[in-house]
């Protein structure tokens, strides 16, 4: 009789296509083609150093079979299958369904060990579309605009880039990527891979009502995609794939309050969150609270817009770590001077965590929550836990 196995797959529906799983695998047992990005069970080891490079966690699912799912059956899956009954499928006997169970319990339990638990979106966040544009066929949209966000005197180069896609239908969601293709071939010779940017823009386009939307996009050093795209002028042409993502997404909730915590660029997905509210709600009040995170206020994408947000309906707090004269703050230390507020919303059901930017901001945050709900005498792993089973607590870094 067959004994059951765990595999290790990946879930097409939140899995943004970054393809850094692939990058980070020593035994080359990740793959795509131009749907998904999947994980063959005859190479696969189990090393787990894919899992910490995954910036959603679509990368850290499992399921326990009697047969590996093949490769052919992953590219085409729009959603993970559930888990099987296995007793049935092995045509057990009676005397050994129960041997069999133990099995299937005790490799169950590992495979449900991931990295932190599994996202899931706000129960009232609306429908998202997913993977509409792929690496076979990609959307072309045309640059409306390319603005520098930053000042003049800041070495960070953040643009605000809008593309615009005319009559071809492309349905977004605030928290959503999309890819952008840059042009030309690597080392190999083959196709460059999408690189992924979350929108900055809300739902119904960066201008209301059109077929538009917005990034927020760094020039990085030597960095080929974000180069091409801060350097492209309005009428360029720019092959895009998309959407990804079905977790990171808006309550659709207005008594939802919105706990914000971003670094740079981080803060994309949250001008969207705040436009939308503005936009459909302007009249809330203590709502949204933004902890945003840069070397200086000239390094803040937005920070001009940001202003004018009236503090009632945004909670603005800044946390700077290059003001000259002054010492260095970080988004965790203004999550410690406004501990009192933070408190009310930790203890709050009808608060959302969402934290974004770069990764080694995420300890930090994380151990500022905990000192914080020490504080009032909860327990931070389990409030975190239920928070994110709830749809109510969101992590992307990168």
């Amino acid at each position: 009789m067959n004994q059951p196995l765990k595999q290790h797959l990946i879930d097409p529906e939140i899995c943004i296509r970054c393809y850094t799983c692939e990058a980070a695998c020593p035994v080359s047992a990740i793959t795509h083609d131009d749907n998904n990005v999947v994980v063959d069970a005859e190479k696969c080891n189990f090393c787990m150093d894919c899992i910490s490079p995954c910036p959603t966690g679509s990368i850290d699912n499992w399921r326990v079979v009697m047969a590996p799912y093949s490769l052919d059956e992953q590219f085409s899956w729009d959603e993970l299958p559930a888990q099987s009954a296995l007793s049935s499928e092995a045509g057990a006997t009676d005397t050994s369904i129960e041997a069999l169970d133990e099995n299937v319990a005790a490799l169950l339990a590992e495979a449900h060990k991931g990295a932190g638990g599994k996202a899931r979106a706000p129960a009232s966040a609306s429908k998202p579309t997913i993977n509409l544009y792929n690496l076979a066929k990609p959307a072309m949209a045309t640059v409306q605009g390319n603005y520098r966000l930053t000042g003049e005197t800041s070495d960070t180069d953040v643009r605000h880039i809008i593309l615009d896609f005319a009559n071809l239908p492309f349905p977004v969601l605030e928290g959503q990527t999309i890819g952008i293709i840059p042009p030309g071939r690597d080392a190999e010779g083959k196709p460059h891979l999408p690189r992924l940017y979350s929108l900055s823009s809300p739902r119904d386009g960066e201008r209301a009502n059109f077929n538009n939307l917005s990034l927020t996009v760094k020039r990085e050093p030597d960095g080929l995609c974000s180069t091409y795209i801060c350097n492209l002028r309005k009428g360029d042409k720019v092959a895009v794939t998309g959407p990804f993502g079905s977790t990171f997404l808006l309550p659709c909730d207005p008594q939802a309050k919105l706990l914000m915590i971003c670094t740079g660029t981080g803060a994309a997905p949250f001008r969207g969150f705040t436009m939308r509210r503005q936009r459909e709600n302007p009249h809330l009040k203590g709502h949204l609270s933004l902890y945003f995170g840069a070397r200086s206020p000239h390094d803040l994408p937005y920070f001009g817009p940001l202003a004018k947000v009236p503090d009632i309906f945004l909670g603005k707090y800044f946390a700077f770590s290059r003001q000259a004269d002054l010492p260095k703050q970080y988004v965790q230390d203004q999550l410690r001077v406004t501990k009192d507020h933070v408190a009310t919303l930790l203890r709050d059901g009808d608060t959302y965590i969402y934290i974004c930017g770069l990764r080694a901001m995420e300890n930090g945050v994380e151990e500022a929550l905990a000192d914080i709900a020490r504080g009032i005498g909860l327990d931070w792993i389990k409030l975190r836990d239920t928070m994110r089973e709830a749809g109510r607590y969101h992590v992307e870094t990168y």
